[in-house]
C-alpha cells in the first residue's frame, strides 16, 4: 500500500538533501513503512561485480511484491562498473521523475590507480596487456600529473562502457570486435587527492575468475604484480568515467596506468556510511535471503 511521505528524519550533510527531502530516505534501521510512501530514496552498497541494473531489479522485484504493485518504478541515479562498489542512489515510485536532479550532482570516490602496465578495459575486467617503467615516477612527477587534471577536462570514455554511440552501447562494440569512432566528453574535476605514497602491488595469489554469470560473464583478473599501486579520492562531476582518469594519470607520468579498486563514497550529500547492505535491504523488505 502506498500513503503519506515519511516524516521521520536525521541529521544529514548539506545535500541529503533538503528537509523535506531527508524525510523521504530511508535508512537502515528503520520500520518498514506502512503504507508505503508514494516516493522514497534507498540508499544501496553496491556489490562488486553487480551491474547497477542488477540491483535496480532486486529491489523492485522484492519491493513491488511487498507493497502490492507490480508496476512499481524504481531507478538508479546514476550507474556504477560492475568493478566498482558503494553509494548507488534508488530513487522509489515518485521520486523516480528527480533522477535526473540527484544524477547532476556532483560524485566522490576512493580507489587505487596501479602504474606499470595499461588493460583494454582501463580495469581489471581485461587482463593486463602492454607494460611500461615506473622507477622514474617520484612524488613531483605524481604532483605535476595530478594538477593537469583539475577543472574541466576532456576525456574519452572505455571501449567497455555504457556510453551510446549511433544509438548503441560501447561495450557491445566492444565485445563483438567491431570498431567505433570514440566521443570525447567534456567533465569536471574539482578535488583529486594522492593519498600517501606509491607501494609495491600486494600480489593475491588469486587467477582470473568470473565474478558474475549474471547477462554476460564478468571477469576479475589480478592485479600486474610488477606494478607499483597509488591511492587516491576524487570529487567530480556527472558523466566522469574514473577509469579513463587512471590510464589518463598513468600516461601524464610518462607510464601506463590502469583503475584497480574504485568505490563510490558520495553522491551530492548522500553518502556511503548510510547506505543499506543490499542482503539487508532485501531482508528488511520482507525475504529472508537474496
Amino acid at each position: 500500500m502506498f500513503g503519506k511521505e515519511v516524516t521521520n528524519c536525521r541529521t544529514v550533510s548539506s545535500a541529503e538533501y533538503n528537509v523535506y527531502l531527508c524525510g523521504m530516505i530511508i535508512y537502515p534501521g528503520q520500520s518498514f513503512p506502512d503504507p508505503f510512501p508514494k516516493g522514497a530514496v534507498l540508499l544501496v552498497d553496491k556489490p562488486l561485480a553487480w551491474t547497477s541494473f542488477d540491483v535496480v531489479n532486486k529491489v523492485r522485484y522484492f519491493l513491488s511484491r511487498r507493497v502490492g504493485n507490480k508496476k512499481l518504478k524504481v531507478g538508479h541515479a546514476g550507474t556504477l562498473d560492475p568493478l566498482a562498489t558503494g553509494l548507488l542512489v534508488i530513487c522509489v515510485g515518485d521520486f523516480t521523475k528527480r533522477i535526473e536532479e540527484f544524477q547532476a550532482m556532483p560524485k566522490t570516490y576512493e580507489g587505487s590507480i596501479v602504474l606499470g602496465a595499461t588493460t583494454p578495459s582501463f580495469d581489471l575486467e581485461k587482463a593486463p596487456d602492454q607494460f611500461f617503467p615506473t622507477d622514474h615516477i617520484t612524488p613531483a612527477v605524481m604532483e605535476a600529473a595530478r594538477l593537469l587534471f583539475l577543472g574541466d577536462i576532456e576525456q574519452i570514455p572505455p571501449i567497455f562502457s555504457a556510453v551510446k554511440v549511433d544509438g548503441r552501447r560501447l561495450y557491445k562494440n566492444a565485445r563483438t570486435g567491431e570498431e567505433v569512432e570514440l566521443p570525447q566528453r567534456k567533465v569536471r574535476i574539482d578535488s583529486l587527492e594522492l593519498l600517501g605514497d606509491l607501494k609495491k602491488v600486494q600480489s593475491s595469489g588469486k587467477e582470473a575468475y568470473v565474478a558474475s554469470k549474471k547477462g554476460a560473464p564478468i571477469m576479475l583478473h589480478p592485479d600486474y604484480p610488477e606494478g607499483m599501486m597509488l591511492d587516491f579520492r576524487v570529487m567530480c562531476s556527472k558523466g566522469t568515467y574514473i577509469r579513463s582518469l587512471a590510464k589518463d594519470f598513468g600516461e601524464a607520468v610518462q607510464s601506463g596506468g590502469y583503475l584497480s579498486r574504485l568505490v563510490r563514497t558520495g553522491t551530492g550529500g548522500f553518502e556511503l556510511k548510510n547506505a543499506w547492505n543490499l542482503e539487508a535491504l532485501i531482508a528488511w523488505i520482507g525475504e529472508n535471503q537474496l
